[in-house]
């Protein structure tokens, strides 16, 4: 997927479990430009030294939690949309998530398309971006 400039999307990659980083790594290496960090505070140090398009990120690391990361990153990215995974998406999360403008809360174990989807959509919404919805319907 390329934006303006013909460059790719740089998607952030926050977890703490270098397995699922691998696996979402496998999902959109070949589409985007992936930067990663283990922690909430390496996430807000990336936000604040490169640019980012997307943040993907786990709810429970150490020190900070997903939305604690997120609430940190919008403080500094307003526009930067924030999508959050996690084992433990209850109704109290999502009903947090969406008061720290997180764009969305996926439920693990997720699959394949529902990231690509919920990427997609937020990338696509985000920055008017229609010919990046056409890879997640390809996946279908």
């Amino acid at each position: 997927m390329r934006r303006r400039g013909n460059r790719p999307y740089e998607l952030l990659i926050a977890d703490d479990d270098p397995h699922f980083r691998e696996a979402l790594r496998s999902i959109f290496e070949l589409r985007f430009s992936l930067v990663e960090a283990e922690s909430g505070e390496e996430a807000i140090d990336i936000v604040q030294e490169q640019h980012v398009d997307l943040v993907l990120l786990d709810m429970h690391m150490e020190v900070l939690t997903g939305l604690e990361t997120v609430r940190i990153v919008k403080s500094l990215h307003g526009l930067l949309p924030c999508i959050i995974i996690t084992a433990d998406a209850t109704d109290d999360l999502r009903r947090d998530a969406e008061q720290a403008e997180a764009y969305s809360v996926l439920a693990k174990p997720v699959t394949k398309i529902e990231v690509v989807k919920s990427v997609s959509d937020a990338i696509g919404q985000t920055y008017n971006d229609p010919d990046i919805l056409n890879w997640a319907a390809s996946l279908n």
